[in-house]
């Protein structure tokens, strides 16, 4: 018998990868908000993995209750991730950047096939292919840095901007471009920020257009544009950033 796998949160993503992880073999235990971690943790020590699957909102008070035993096991897959949000954990935790779809009563939909990278990388590469997902592993955490502002440039960008104009991301790249490029200005100064790094502008968006085509018609502007809007001006404010066309489309809502 494999060793089994926990995951936290057992969702629409926490379900796609738990069908994965079956037909590898391996046992799935789910834990939810109702069950004790620490319990869990003293009769399944030594798991494969620790999946965390709770939007992201509830992460960055859950990833402090995860008991230390566990920490060389996490796999995280929430948006809007970067190093920092790990940075109070003792192991780098495998990431990977989720680039499919899944809503109620849908197959899942992949835009581009999902960058991975960590310990367990090739685990959750190999759950995703059983259940015809592409995922991609990555060779080191530089490039799992980039892949993760890919995807917040492509989820803000998209979001935010869609407060204004809604529509598909391709209708936002070929309609208002010029729009687009003042929210990307805006949000790459925020990821630069919160990463301390700096990033090339043009490898990113190209990089963005290429979701970009991968599913032209996804709407850009889902329920959690408003949140996501919020969230990126309180990080400006705390490092006291000025994010010009953010704050303008704040002031519109």
């Amino acid at each position: 018998m494999k060793k089994p796998i926990i995951i936290v949160g057992i969702g629409e993503m926490g379900g796609v990868f738990a069908r994965g992880f079956l037909r590898l073999g391996h046992p799935v235990y789910p834990i939810t908000r109702d069950m004790d971690m620490r319990q869990i943790a003293e009769e399944i020590s030594d798991p494969a993995a620790v999946l965390i699957a709770v939007a992201e909102k509830e992460l960055p008070e859950l990833i402090n209750k995860v008991p230390a035993i566990w920490h060389d096991k996490l796999c995280l897959l929430q948006n809007e991730l970067l190093p920092k949000d790990w940075a109070s954990l003792a192991h780098q935790p495998t990431v990977i950047s989720v680039w499919f779809e899944k809503k109620p009563g849908m197959d899942a939909k992949v835009i581009i096939p999902s960058p991975v990278f960590g310990k367990q990388a090739q685990l959750l590469a190999d759950a995703l292919k059983t259940i015809n997902i592409s995922a991609r592993v990555l060779d080191n955490s530089e490039q799992l840095l980039f892949e993760l502002v890919v995807k917040n440039l492509y989820i803000l960008t998209s979001n935010i901007a869609g407060l204004r104009v809604g529509g598909t991301v391709g209708e936002l790249w070929q309609q208002h471009q010029a729009f687009a490029n003042e929210v990307v200005t805006d949000i790459i100064a925020l990821q630069q920020m919160l990463a301390d790094t700096q990033f090339d502008r043009e490898p990113l968006i190209n990089a963005m257009l290429a979701a970009f085509d991968g599913d032209p018609d996804h709407k850009c502007m889902g329920r959690s544009a408003p949140a996501r809007l919020a969230r990126a001006l309180e990080y400006a404010e705390q490092f006291n950033l000025t994010l010009p066309t953010l704050q303008a489309i704040a002031a519109d809502q």
